[in-house]
């Protein structure tokens, strides 16, 4: 990062910080009267709400099952919150079918900023695959693809560029899940340009701090937050624990919120995007992006009262 580059983040969070919120972040109530905060794009400016949800297990159900059911009111409660993002795949099994199917039935494509990935090696098998995810999620153009775990990105970043500069996607990026691959993935960053990162990062998967999300916002990239409750296994160990007394003065009413508002709090991440089948869940993790966003600070004084 350029020492001018570095500044200009620095002095956004120093802004951000005194109002009670992160770098970027405006609340949804000042531009369209919903309670989420929001956060631009770098490489447009177009603001993002900043929760979504993501779609591996929970959409992975089959028709005419209680957890299909459960599904219209999860989009529900994300596009009533003001969230807008919805992330997919074609190793999701029937996610894309499904959230298509949803968006369909209820009229609320207009909503939502549907993001799935490719996730195969190859140009022809590569278009292949994203023309299918296009029809299963039943849209002509997708806000975002992004390239699943570096998968032959390169030939995959060749036609994303021409899909992109054709009107089919609006939006390119790159995704990973492990620590392991960041060497590999912070090289891919550092030689080509994308308009998103997908990337983990949790209380207790926190590798990406030291190089990935700075680099990230260096490199203008807007970042999606995948595993904010490490997998599950955090939230698990702590859900049956009592929130401790200072989760009131970040607006937190659950663990979940306790947690996707750490995330949050990194000046570098965008949006959230855990993934949920049950329609309470999403609006408990979309309550996360509304209130106060702590500063690093915060985290520090309070983090070790957590046993993780």
């Amino acid at each position: 990062m350029t020492r001018a580059q570095f500044l200009r983040l620095a002095a956004g969070a120093a802004t951000a910080l005194l109002v009670g919120r992160p770098a970027g972040a405006q609340t949804a109530a000042e531009s369209s009267g919903m309670t989420m905060l929001a956060r631009p794009i770098p490489a447009t400016r177009e603001m993002l709400p900043v929760i979504g949800c993501g779609t591996h297990r929970g959409f992975d159900v089959a028709r005419d099952t209680d957890e299909y059911r459960r599904l219209p009111g999860v989009l529900q409660a994300l596009f009533a919150a003001g969230g807008s993002v919805i992330d997919s795949s074609p190793m999701y099994g029937r996610a894309e079918t499904v959230t298509g199917e949803l968006l369909a039935a209820g009229g609320t494509r207009n909503k939502a900023f549907v993001a799935t990935k490719v996730w195969t090696r190859g140009r022809a098998e590569g278009i292949r695959q994203m023309q299918a995810s296009m029809r299963l999620l039943q849209v002509e153009r997708l806000d975002l693809m992004q390239v699943h775990n570096l998968v032959d990105w390169r030939t995959q970043l060749a036609t994303l560029r021409d899909w992109k500069a054709a009107g089919r996607v609006r939006y390119h990026g790159i995704t990973h899940y492990t620590a392991g691959a960041y060497d590999e993935l912070e090289a891919v960053m550092r030689a080509e340009r994308f308009d998103f990162l997908q990337i983990n990062y949790s209380l207790d998967e926190r590798e990406a701090e030291r190089r990935i999300l700075p680099l990230a916002a260096e490199r203008g990239m807007a970042v999606l937050i995948n595993r904010p409750f490490g997998g599950g296994g955090l939230l698990r160990r702590l859900r049956d624990r009592p929130l401790p007394a200072w989760a009131a003065e970040i607006d937190a009413t659950s663990w979940a919120q306790v947690l996707l508002k750490f995330v949050l709090s990194h000046p570098a991440a965008t949006c959230a995007i855990p993934g949920t089948g049950r329609p309470e869940h999403m609006a408990d993790n979309a309550r996360a992006g509304s209130g106060m966003i702590p500063d690093s600070a915060f985290w520090k004084r309070h983090l070790t009262s957590i046993e993780l």
